[in-house]
C-alpha cells in the first residue's frame, strides 16, 4: 500500500512541464520530420508517445511499476491505432518520465520477423542516452534503429509510395 501511495505522489508531482523540458518544441519538430523521412523508406508506421505520469486509474494497481508501464504502452498502441496498419508493421516508442520507463511495442508483422532480443537492447541504449539527459540523441538513434529494421523487413519497392496511415508528430502528454 505504501508503494502505491509513493507511486501516486511521484506521478502527480511530475506534470506536462516535465515533458516540455525533456522535449523542446524544436526537438519535437525535428522528431516529426525524422519519422516522416523514415516512413518514406519502408511501409511501416512509427509513433512516439512521451508521458510525464500515468493516469490515476493505472496507479491504483498492485502490479509492479514495470508491468504497469508495459500495460500502458500496450493500451496506447491500441488507442493510437498503431496495430491497425495495412501490413501490421507499426511500432510505438513509449517513454514514461515519472518512472524513467521505456517501452517499445511492435505489431505482429514486425514481431514475426524481428528477433525478440532486439527490443530490450534498443531500450538499453535509449536508457543510457536518457540518463545523460540526451533525449534527442536517444530518440533519434532509436528511431534510426527501428527504421533500419522496417527497411530491412518492409522495404518499399521501386516507385512504391507508403501512404501515411498514422500521424508523424510525437505525442507529449
Amino acid at each position: 500500500m505504501l508503494n502505491r501511495i509513493k507511486r501516486i505522489f511521484r506521478h502527480r508531482w511530475v506534470d506536462e512541464s516535465a515533458t516540455q523540458r525533456a522535449i523542446a518544441p524544436d526537438m519535437l519538430q525535428r522528431l516529426q520530420q525524422r519519422v516522416a523521412a523514415s516512413e518514406q523508406r519502408h511501409s511501416g508506421e512509427v509513433r512516439i508517445y512521451i508521458e510525464a505520469g500515468l493516469p490515476l486509474s493505472y496507479l491504483w494497481s498492485d502490479a509492479p511499476t514495470r508491468k504497469i508501464a508495459r500495460q500502458r504502452a500496450l493500451d496506447l498502441f491500441s488507442q493510437l491505432g498503431v496495430w491497425d496498419t495495412a501490413a501490421n508493421n507499426g511500432v510505438l516508442i513509449y517513454l514514461l518520465l515519472a518512472e524513467h520507463a521505456i517501452e517499445v511495442v511492435a505489431d505482429r508483422g514486425v514481431n514475426g520477423r524481428v528477433h525478440p532480443s532486439v527490443w530490450p537492447a534498443l531500450v538499453t541504449r535509449m536508457s543510457a542516452a536518457f540518463k545523460q539527459a540526451q533525449f534527442e540523441d536517444g530518440l533519434t538513434n532509436a528511431l534510426a534503429e527501428v527504421s533500419a529494421l522496417l527497411v530491412q523487413h518492409f522495404p518499399l519497392g521501386a516507385n512504391e509510395v507508403n501512404p501515411n496511415e498514422l500521424p508523424d508528430a510525437p505525442i507529449l502528454n
